[in-house]
């Protein structure tokens, strides 16, 4: 990296309004003692999340609650919005000198942090897969939530990343029963690959002891309501926006007693909250990522700047995209 001047040239991705987003320039000031300047690898569109920004569905109650550690600008636009991009270090501290690391930083291709805002991605997880690290502290915080058992029979509505990931933590209990089930029959292949079983929902397991759901719909959480057994926890792991979502909570759910509760990554569950940092559960679900088997959730890369052309196609309901992995020119570079 060139040495002179107090700034670096840099290009980030805005959303700019309803179906439009943009690269723009940005100049990014030279670290100073205890940041790092990160050159960007790899990244990765979060689509449940990132869908509802580019459509302009973001509740205006949840402005503040919605912003990202390093978002800039404001809803619902414009906005530069993302938060998994894997890096490495151009400038920092001499322990960090090239190192390679995960942030939880918006589509930029360079930009200067504090260092404890990064953390290293361990020895032998290629950057690519590393990208997946925020979607994995979000699984691995909806299983402390849900805190299943072994031998448990474990259904997850919505095989999309999270659920995915959440239905690989669970398959790893010993004796556990774990199902995924997607309305997308194409998702058995995922199934498999990840070790666990499918089904379509009309085939799903019933009288569950835990049902997780991540679908985004509203007919994912009457599936796993009707999935749980008597006296089951139902997660509800989605996230609507400004979506209005009818629950059914007749029929039977209150003579079954069951319990619907949400899970959230903004704080650290109750369970683990008085020991855990969010940045030892972040640290956590990156070592999480050493199995190339979660490769099968990656679409191939495609390049940074052909973002504002593709986002539209990759964000729309209909792509199969679980999630879409960016190629930063850096990652075509040379060691």
């Amino acid at each position: 990296m060139d040495s002179g001047g107090h700034s670096h040239p840099a290009e980030a991705l805005w959303y700019t309004g309803p179906g439009r987003a943009e690269i723009r320039p940005e100049s990014v000031r030279r670290s100073v003692p205890d940041e790092v300047c990160v050159r960007a690898l790899y990244g990765a569109v979060s689509r449940g999340t990132e869908r509802l920004i580019l459509s302009g569905r973001v509740l205006e109650s949840e402005y503040e609650r919605m912003r990202a550690p390093f978002m800039a600008g404001a809803f619902p636009f414009p906005v530069k919005y993302g938060y998994a991009t894997v890096g490495r270090i151009e400038e920092g501290p001499p322990e960090l000198a090239g190192r390679i690391v995960f942030a939880l930083f918006p589509h930029q291709n360079l930009f200067t942090v504090p260092a404890e805002a990064v953390v290293p991605v361990p020895e032998g997880i290629p950057p690519s897969r590393a990208v997946l690290a925020a979607n994995m502290e979000t699984a691995l915080n909806a299983i402390w939530d849900a805190a299943p058992g072994p031998a448990d029979r474990i259904t997850v509505v919505g095989a999309g990343v999270v659920g995915s990931l959440v239905a690989w933590l669970c398959g790893r209990l010993p004796g556990a029963e774990v199902t995924l089930v997607d309305v997308v029959r194409a998702r058995d292949d995922l199934a498999r690959a990840l070790g666990v079983r499918f089904a379509a929902p009309e085939n799903a397991p019933a009288d569950c002891d835990i049902v997780i759901h991540a679908s985004g719909t509203a007919i994912g959480l009457a599936t796993a309501l009707r999935l749980a057994g008597d006296e089951a926890l139902v997660l509800e792991l989605s996230w609507y926006g400004s979506q209005k979502i009818p629950v059914p909570l007749g029929g039977s759910f209150h003579s079954r007693r069951l319990r619907l509760i949400s899970s959230q990554v903004g704080r650290v569950s109750p369970s683990h909250r008085s020991r855990w940092t969010h940045r030892r559960r972040l640290a956590a679900a990156l070592a999480l990522l050493a199995d190339p088997a979660l490769d099968a959730l990656l679409a191939s890369a495609i390049a940074f700047h052909d973002l504002p052309q593709r986002l539209p196609e990759i964000l729309s309901p209909e792509s199969g995209v679980l999630c879409q992995l960016i190629r930063y020119p850096a990652a075509d570079a040379p060691d």
